[in-house]
């Protein structure tokens, strides 16, 4: 096996394990959030426990850094976190209403939009990969799957 095909399954199956958290922690923050009937309370201490995880990974890693900034980082690199927020907060406001495969689902959809539409153009310095054919075929069939996720079975 080739090394940059062993990175592609190693990177590809950590991700596959990232997204699997994504709807666990939608509902377990849902759940914070309806229990405490605090959406803000609930995305302050997921946001705080996680602050904690990071720090601790931080300082075992790399040890204390010698810097916050980086000569010649544009301004909005910065703001990654504010998408974060977002995120949490709505998901731990909507998905216990909405439903947790319809909350993901549209989650999913505007990800998969965004990611097309970074790629395409290069926006924020990523690698550039035009929108051909295949992805759009890709990007069609991805949407008609969370479509038919989200059709529900017929009551009887």
């Amino acid at each position: 096996m080739l090394q940059g095909t062993q990175n592609f399954m190693l990177y590809g199956f950590i991700m596959f394990v990232a997204g699997l958290g994504i709807p666990i922690m939608a509902a377990l923050n849902g759940g914070l959030s309806n229990k405490l009937q605090n959406t803000a309370l609930a995305a302050v201490i997921l946001l705080f426990v996680g602050f904690c995880i990071a720090l601790t990974y931080l300082f075992t890693t790399s040890g204390l850094p010698k810097t916050l900034y980086a000569t010649g980082t544009p301004w909005y690199f910065y703001f990654g976190g504010c998408f974060v927020m977002f995120y949490i907060l709505t998901i731990s406001c909507v998905a216990p209403k909405f439903g947790i495969a319809n909350a993901i689902a549209f989650v999913l959809l505007g990800q998969l939009i965004a990611m097309v539409v970074i790629d395409h153009f290069g926006f924020f310095g990523v690698k550039q990969y035009a929108l051909d054919y295949k992805r759009l075929t890709g990007l069609t069939l991805m949407i008609a799957g969370i479509v038919l996720v989200l059709s529900k079975p017929q009551q009887s």
